[in-house]
């Protein structure tokens, strides 16, 4: 069996619906990548912009230069975000691991089983792991806002991989949400009452995506990718 969790370069396809985050989940794990000093590239796709709407996005990362862009045809590890994307079939790439390398990951946002026994069976004869957990509460309960899942859903992920540290994620995510224009130190005190207070809304937001990050990376550490069962499930 292939090492899971030592590979140079991961295709990553993250499947979901409009306003669940996937676009930003993809521009994230681009800026974490920078920030480690390694690889990424990134593609979002999606038809009319509307929440509940399929969504998509690919992404390349590696410890190697990237020269691809454009869709991820053979992945090796798929996000799916919402249950929808295999009950309902609200995906662009049906079923929805078509691709799928041996030896890789799934990870889905649910609570209760999506898999029908066909899925199983192709899933086990890649030799794939499936990691489930409804994101969406732990989301809720963390940050106290469902906006978190696709940190859920990207600190579970990262931290089974290994690619990066958790402080690299947390450097992009601060520039995800308060910009490269604040300084949170210093300055702080020249801002006026309305910028201060605006980011300090910012920064108690980085804080809850954060403690979202660090829950999923502390569940991740318990999972051994390469002796797991094909399906790992956490109750939340």
């Amino acid at each position: 069996m292939a090492d899971k969790t030592r590979k140079k370069r991961y295709n990553i396809r993250i499947s979901g619906l409009g306003g669940q985050g996937v676009v930003t989940t993809a521009h994230i794990l681009g800026s974490t990548m920078d920030n480690a000093g390694q690889y990424a590239s990134l593609v979002p796709f999606f038809g009319s912009e509307k929440r509940m709407a399929p969504v998509e996005a690919y992404v390349r990362a590696s410890t190697e230069p990237i020269y691809e862009v454009g869709e991820v045809v053979y992945p090796d590890i798929i996000m799916i975000y919402h249950s929808q994307v295999v009950t309902h079939g609200k995906s662009y790439t049906m079923p929805f691991y078509t691709g799928l390398k041996p030896d890789s990951l799934i990870i889905i946002n649910s609570e209760v089983n999506v898999l029908d026994e066909d899925d199983v069976k192709v899933l086990k004869d890649l030799r794939a792991t499936v990691v489930q957990f409804d994101a969406t509460k732990l989301a809720l309960d963390t940050a106290g806002t469902e906006l978190a899942t696709n940190m859920a859903m990207m600190g579970m992920m990262l931290g089974l991989i290994n690619l990066v540290s958790i402080e690299n994620i947390e450097t992009a995510v601060k520039e995800r949400f308060l910009g490269t224009s604040f300084v949170s130190s210093g300055g702080t005190a020249m801002l006026d009452s309305a910028i201060e207070k605006k980011f300090k809304k910012k920064e108690e937001l980085l804080q809850k995506n954060m403690d979202v990050i660090s829950k999923t990376f502390e569940m991740a550490n318990s999972i051994d990718l390469d002796t797991a069962d094909l399906i790992i499930k956490f109750d939340i």
